[in-house]
């Protein structure tokens, strides 16, 4: 099971998911580059990185594991950050998705508690959720980021637990090194609580200026809609 083709483009009130590609790339060294106390223990690339992190996420959509997106912000029309589905799992000898993640998510400081990280959740669960029809969408995070932890709670998604030596470390100097995980999930039956939640969040934000835009998230999308295949 692979995903085939590039992500459709899901656009809200606040943010604009584009299909991520080198033209993001100048936009994005802005972002990486404003102040990263943030990223303790995510890796972000910087400004020099930054064409090198885009050529890599294309490898991954290329390998059929990830959906790799841009976060452009609906207020000043520029890349904030990136996100992507990926892990996506198949129903067992059949071409349909019963659950992907949602994650590889930054976002530059200055865009970090306008909205855009809730609204870019809930463009994607939707998506998820209504048009790929998953049981479940999984977040996970280094169990040491209590930020990161607290911005995953705040979807409603629910805490399950914690994995130890899950995955590489992404924290400065812990090159080769394992870290414990914290893992989260939104199952179907959870989704319509969640989404009404999410849609009051971003409501509140818009309200307080956070975007120029429809009062209501829309989902736009194109003709090259990601596909899941065997």
């Amino acid at each position: 099971m692979v995903f085939t083709g590039e992500g459709p483009v899901l656009e809200g009130s606040l943010v604009r998911l584009e299909p991520l590609t080198h033209r993001h790339a100048e936009d994005l060294a802005a972002a990486a580059e404003e102040e990263r106390s943030s990223y303790g223990f995510t890796w972000v690339p910087t400004a020099a990185e930054i064409g090198r992190y885009i050529d890599e996420q294309l490898a991954r959509a290329a390998a059929g594991r990830l959906v790799p997106y841009a976060q452009v912000s609906l207020r000043t029309g520029r890349a904030v950050g990136a996100t992507a589905f990926w892990d996506p799992r198949p129903w067992p000898g059949e071409d349909r998705l019963f659950a992907v993640e949602v994650g590889f998510t930054w976002l530059a400081a200055s865009a970090q508690g306008t909205g855009v990280n809730t609204e870019t959740k809930y463009l994607l669960f939707r998506h998820a959720f209504e048009e790929w029809q998953v049981s479940r969408v999984d977040l996970k995070t280094d169990a040491r980021n209590e930020r990161s932890r607290a911005a995953i709670a705040s979807t409603g998604a629910r805490f399950e637990g914690v994995l130890r030596n899950w995955s590489k470390s992404w924290a400065p100097g812990e090159d080769g090194r394992l870290r414990d995980s914290a893992m989260f999930s939104i199952t179907a039956d959870e989704w319509p609580e969640c989404r009404k939640l999410l849609e009051g969040k971003v409501e509140r934000a818009r309200a307080r200026g956070g975007a120029q835009g429809p009062a209501h998230a829309q989902v736009h999308v194109h003709s090259n809609e990601v596909r899941s295949a065997g």
